[in-house]
């Protein structure tokens, strides 16, 4: 067994099959990665993407093609997801919650060779998708090559795709972002900052599908490290197997962070082998970030970017407590500007508190939507030097230090009375009572205001801090809002709609109440 060969911040390029190849070599016998009912040594893992990229190539799928993976989080999607990468073989991972037409549409649009299923999923796919289907869990084994097969080499550029990450597709038809084998490897590079390396453990509790995931369990194989995949969340048994497992790294999303910090004993559990805890996709709350950085050990680091890459803030929480209503600045090599509703970039030197979209470039970008160049080109802006930025569709500020400050998405923006209105604006102070649980603020149509917020809220369990019905909410509300951000009308729900990654479906809430007011006119 030879050293691991260590990874700095000037390793030229590394396609991360060959990066596993190298890995297996140094250290067969350590963990790779581990779900509920199986694990792998590197060795193993090794083998078995060989099987799978040999497997490809006798079946024909050329490098540059694209397989479909319509699964739950497993040992064998891991398998599946990486040999596919050994023959160069691009990976559309897709969300078991999608509907069939969208499944179908998106099969289409990647071109899929291959579609893959699970149990869980194989009933949900509609009989007349025209793919070759393989059900993962029953035939991985029988359809791989047999053991100890080679697949035919295949050169990987830093240019070459990587995979077929689609859009959750909350405001229209997902989009599939191409994402490069040169940007998953700046994903791994920026790993140097958090301390992976073959000692780590990452546990996993988001889906596979999802960039989310992504980011920690690429760089965490890198490394050298193990992987432990939950493939379904459940807050005690996540405490229980990190502790179990001794976890050093992990990437939740808000609403995992929030339903941890509520385990009734969450302090009796020993997580002191954290090192290193990440957040992503949603708005995390300041208050949030300062309890899990008051009961958690180790650090705490927010993402903000997007999937289509452009540029990242980082925020170590753990480095400044008093930033934890910011999305922090933006990472080393990341170029983060703002321009207005013309597309015209703000000059901060002279308005150093401007408000507008927030754009960004980065050494890892989208190379575009798949087979949609007029999205791609929506969805870019060039500064005057021809520079390439990605728009985000959020809206925010820096402060005087140069952090980042989100105010809304800015198709979530409310305009009342000719006033803009953030909806988070509202949320953070409908947080502030102490019956409120959760909340979203969405906008609906006003004769008088053009629109007007309304909120709806998630009462604690057997709250007694107050008036927590929907007018005693309105009105406690209503008595510290400015006159322009006062709610219409309070909804108290169960919970909040919300995607596999925590993102609250506004479009749900909308059309909840356009559906309540068709039905109510009608009667």
């Amino acid at each position: 067994m030879t050293p691991v060969p260590a990874i700095h911040p000037d390793t030229p390029f590394i396609p991360l099959p060959e990066r596993l190849r190298t890995l297996a070599a140094a250290q067969p016998a350590a963990l790779a990665v581990q779900d509920p009912e199986r694990s792998l040594t590197y060795a193993e893992l090794d083998a078995r993407m060989d099987r799978v990229a040999a497997a490809l190539q006798r079946d024909g799928v050329q490098a540059g093609q694209a397989i479909a993976v319509y699964a739950n989080a497993s040992v064998d999607y891991v398998v599946l997801f990486l040999g596919a990468l050994r023959a160069g073989v691009v990976v559309a991972p897709l969300a078991p919650s999608v509907t069939p037409d969208t499944l179908v549409a998106m099969l289409r649009d990647a071109q899929a060779q291959h579609l893959w299923v699970d149990a869980s999923t194989q009933a949900l796919v509609p009989a007349d998708h025209g793919v070759p289907q393989v059900s993962l869990l029953a035939d991985l084994g029988t359809w791989m090559a047999p053991e100890g097969s080679q697949p035919q080499p295949v050169a990987i550029a830093p240019e070459a795709p990587f995979n077929i990450i689609y859009s959750s597709g909350t405001t229209g038809t997902p989009k599939g972002i191409v994402q490069s084998h040169g940007m998953r490897w700046t994903h791994v590079r920026r790993g140097l900052a958090y301390g992976y390396g073959p000692a780590s453990r990452a546990l996993l509790s988001t889906p596979l599908y999802s960039n989310t995931t992504l980011v920690v369990f690429f760089p965490t194989l890198a490394f050298g490290g193990a992987v432990v995949l939950m493939p379904k969340f459940d807050a005690r048994r996540y405490l229980e197997l990190a502790q179990q497992e001794r976890i050093t790294h992990t990437m939740l999303v808000p609403v995992q962070y929030q339903r941890l910090m509520a385990v009734a004993d969450f302090d009796a559990f020993d997580l002191s082998a954290f090192q290193m805890k990440f957040c992503t996709s949603a708005p995390f709350s300041a208050a949030l970030k300062a309890e899990v950085l008051r009961r958690w050990p180790g650090g705490l680091v927010e993402f903000y970017g997007m999937t289509e890459g452009g540029g990242t803030c980082l925020l170590n929480a753990h480095e400044h407590p008093d930033k934890l209503h910011t999305v922090g600045r933006p990472a080393e090599g990341h170029d983060i500007r703002l321009i207005d509703e013309d597309g015209i970039e703000l000059n901060l030197a002279v308005n150093p508190d401007a408000v507008g979209e927030v754009v960004g470039h980065s050494p890892g970008m989208m190379t575009g939507y798949h087979n949609q160049p007029d999205k791609t080109r929506e969805a870019e802006w060039f500064d005057a030097q021809g520079k390439r930025f990605i728009r985000t569709g959020d809206v925010g500020r820096f402060d005087a230090d140069g952090f980042l400050v989100l105010m809304d998405r800015r198709k979530d923006m409310i305009i009342s009375g000719g006033f803009n209105v953030y909806p988070s604006d509202l949320e953070a102070q409908f947080r502030q009572h102490p019956a409120v649980q959760d909340v979203a603020v969405v906008g609906m149509p006003s004769v008088q205001w053009g629109e007007t917020p309304v909120a709806f809220v998630v009462v604690r369990p057997a709250a007694d801090a107050g008036d927590a019905s929907p007018e005693g909410l309105k009105d406690w509300f209503n008595a510290r809002a400015g006159k322009t951000q006062r709610v219409a009308a309070v909804h108290v729900v169960g919970e909040l709609p919300r995607s596999a990654i925590g993102k609250v479906l506004k479009r749900e809430l909308r059309d909840s109440l356009a559906g309540e007011a068709s039905r109510t006119s009608s009667n």
